[in-house]
Order: C-alpha cells, then sequence, then structure tokens
C-alpha cells in the first residue's frame, strides 16, 4: 500500500507535525484510507448535498500552479485551460514553479472524481468541470499582479462560474488592474472564492484578493470547528470558515499529500458553491453567495464575526434551506468600490479594512531554503516563495501548508 512517507515544505511554511507513516499493513475503515481521510465531507454536509446535486454542468477555474488533469482522480474534470506564466503549457496543465504540487491537490478538493468507487479524492463538487489556469511567480518575466488579472478575464471569456484562489497578495490593497479584471468577473455573474491566508506564513490579517468587495473569503478550522491558530488569517472580510487541516489531497502525475492551510479551505468552499450554482441554475452571483453565508452555521453571537465571519460552511443547507433572495451582493460590490475610490490618480485610496499595514517579510528574491528531513538519505530544499516589491508582495503557498506525501513518486511527470 503505501511504502513510504516524505515530509515536505511549501512556501518555506511547515505546520506542526503533519507527517503521516502508513505502514503496508496498516488496516483501512473502508475501500481506501485517503478516502476515509476526508472527514470534511460528511462533518460540512457535502455528502448530504450530493442528495440534491453533484455539480454537473457548474465549472470551476482554479487559478494557481497549475492541474494535473492525468491524476487519475482528476481525469475527465480538467475541460480546458491556459497558461499565463509563459513557463507551462497551453492547456494549463503542466505543473509550474518550486510548488508546482500545489494546483493539483487544490483542484482535487473541489472537483476530484476519485476512482474506482470508493477510493481516492473526491471533491465538494465531484461532477463539477475543472479550467486549469498555470501560473508562476518565480522565473518568469511577467509581473504576478498582471499574471492574476489575466487569469481572471481568461477564466470569465472561458466559461467560469465559480474562479477559486489559493493565493494571496498579502497585503490589503491591490493594483488598478484587478479593479478591471475583478469587475469583470463581477459584471459577468462569476462568484470569486479567495483564501483568507495563514497567520504561520506571516498573513496576521486577511490580504487580497480576500480583501477585495464581493470576494467571498474562506477561513479555516481545525477538526474540531476552531478557528485554525496557524492555518486561518483574521479580517473583518471573512465570509465562512471551513476545514483547513489534517486535509488530504492528490498530488501530479500520482499518489497523495497530507496538507494543512486555508489555501485547501478554499477549493472545498468553491466546490460548495458550485453545488449552489448547479441546483439554482437561474440565481445569479450575489445570491449564491448569499445562500452560501445564510446558511452557515455561527459560531459566535457576533455576525460577521472578525474571526469567523458567518460561521461555518454548510453544503447542505447551502442546496435545500429556504433563502429569501436579496437584490446585492451581502459583500459589496467592486464596481461601486472602484466609482468611489480610484476617482482620481492624486486621491488617496482608502481600502475596505483601513490603513495599509505592510507585513514584515523579506525582500522579493530572497530564498530562504529549509531542510526538510525525510527518509534517511533523502534530503529536499525548498525555497521560501515570495516575488513581489515592498508592499506590492506577492506571495503564493505562504497559504499552502507543509504536507506529507502518501503515495510518493519515484518518476517525473511525462
Amino acid at each position: 500500500m503505501f511504502s513510504r512517507s516524505v515530509t515536505r515544505l511549501v512556501g518555506g511554511v511547515l505546520l506542526g507535525a503533519l507527517c503521516v507513516t502508513l505502514g503496508v499493513n496498516a488496516p483501512v475503515a473502508h475501500a481506501d484510507e485517503v478516502r476515509d481521510r476526508q472527514y470534511w465531507l460528511d462533518e460540512f454536509g457535502i455528502t448530504d448535498a450530493w442528495s440534491v446535486t453533484r455539480g454537473a454542468g457548474v465549472t470551476i477555474a482554479i487559478i494557481d500552479t497549475g492541474v494535473d488533469g492525468n491524476h487519475e482522480d482528476l481525469r475527465g474534470a480538467v475541460i480546458g485551460g491556459t497558461d499565463v506564466s509563459g513557463l507551462g503549457s497551453v492547456n494549463g496543465q503542466t505543473p509550474v514553479g518550486s510548488s508546482s504540487e500545489h494546483g493539483t491537490m487544490v483542484a482535487s478538493l473541489a472537483a476530484g472524481r476519485g476512482h474506482g468507487g470508493d477510493d481516492g479524492i473526491i471533491g465538494s463538487a465531484p461532477e463539477a468541470s475543472i479550467l486549469s489556469v498555470s501560473m508562476s511567480f518565480q522565473n518568469t518575466t511577467i509581473p504576478a499582479d498582471e499574471q492574476i488579472a489575466e487569469a481572471v478575464i481568461w477564466a470569465v471569456d472561458n466559461g467560469a462560474d465559480v474562479i477559486s484562489l489559493s493565493l494571496t497578495r498579502n497585503t490589503r490593497e491591490w493594483p488598478v488592474s484587478w479593479d478591471k479584471a475583478f469587475g469583470y468577473a463581477e459584471d459577468n455573474d462569476v462568484v470569486v472564492v479567495a483564501a483568507a491566508g495563514n497567520r504561520s506564513a506571516g498573513t496576521e490579517v486577511v490580504g487580497a484578493p480576500a480583501t477585495m468587495p464581493g470576494v467571498l473569503t474562506v477561513g479555516g478550522v481545525d477538526q474540531s470547528g476552531v478557528a485554525s491558530a496557524q492555518a486561518s488569517s483574521q479580517g473583518i472580510t471573512i465570509g465562512v470558515m471551513a476545514p483547513s487541516e489534517n486535509l488530504v489531497g492528490a498530488l501530479p502525475g500520482e499518489g497523495y499529500a497530507v496538507w494543512a492551510g486555508t489555501s485547501g479551505a478554499t477549493p472545498i468552499v468553491s466546490g460548495i458553491v458550485a453545488l449552489v450554482r448547479a441546483a439554482y441554475p437561474g440565481l445569479d452571483a450575489a445570491n449564491v453567495v448569499n445562500r452560501i453565508l445564510a446558511t452557515a452555521t455561527p459560531v459566535t453571537p457576533s455576525i460577521p464575526d472578525p474571526l469567523y465571519g458567518f460561521g461555518l460552511v454548510d453544503a447542505y443547507q447551502a442546496v435545500a434551506a429556504d433563502v429569501p433572495l436579496v437584490s446585492a451582493n451581502p459583500l459589496g460590490t467592486i464596481d461601486e468600490w472602484v466609482e468611489i475610490y480610484r476617482r482620481g490618480d492624486d486621491q488617496q485610496v482608502v481600502y475596505p479594512l483601513g490603513p495599509i499595514v505592510a507585513p514584515e517579510v523579506p525582500f522579493a528574491g530572497e530564498s530562504q531554503p529549509v531542510t526538510a528531513r525525510t527518509d534517511p538519505g533523502f534530503v529536499e530544499q525548498i525555497p521560501l516563495l515570495m516575488v513581489g516589491g515592498g508592499v506590492a508582495l506577492v506571495v503564493l503557498l505562504a497559504i499552502g501548508a507543509g504536507f506529507s506525501v502518501l503515495h510518493a513518486r519515484n518518476k517525473p511527470l511525462d
């Protein structure tokens, strides 16, 4: 079965002791230990929601490091894609960057198909389709901000109903180019879901795109439903909370990894958004977002709460509850924000969360290698993945956490 385990670091961040050793003769509760690890399917109402819909007919764009659609749990799920980094393949299915595994892991939690009946990773919306947009913040001359703007516009133009962003700019503000791109998504009725970020990665407060009006921001909780001390930032723009610890995801090529972070919580919610869109095909994006918020399980009397937002996401209630219609997105609109705050180049811009506070981070491009000790004789170094300059720092996979490989890959991708 699983002959060895390999601990790796993503973005130079290791959240606690996540290495899991699975013996060759280890017993499993059902057909597959990987599926057994997906505790959130039952605990967050996803399995019950499948009695209503499994997401057929809805398309989720994964803007990340590329999705390997040849993984046995993602075969048939990826229907299109592109590369905006200049490093990947035209279909977006060649993982790029030093943390190339991330995109495939994210996609599997949103719309993984599993295999062999009860084996492998199954996403929140296992019948939804995926568009893969590969990007990289390393070894490319294309600025990260530009890549993200291009990726969002491409996703909208190519039929995305939901856009999933497991990344952060690590600052509350965003570039003007994002006004147009995210406004374009808003104007075309696309729901954008973004990760809140991880405190352990230096994201103490939520950063863009999770600070942008109208974006559904996802924070993370542990298996007991408590906000993760390391895997979830806080801020008043958080919409809902979802599992962010002891997650398992698919790796490019073959195999799986145990990981943690709001990078994983985000696609879980993106898949739930896809379920709502499939169950209510006539519902606009504002009401889809409202359903997710209105049916969340509150954690504190204060709604929204700066740590928990509207509460723990509940997939079944999101597709089955009687929720009154709203006339506007309860999280605001980027178009309205632009009209108020982008009136002139000489006017000071006011951001939703108040004054901008630049995080304390290394200078862009500094490499901070961290040694991960694994099997005897196997040592791997992964540099801290940060690209940008000054407050315009962009961090990808500071959200993704350290993970343990369940099926070690012993050969390169084709």
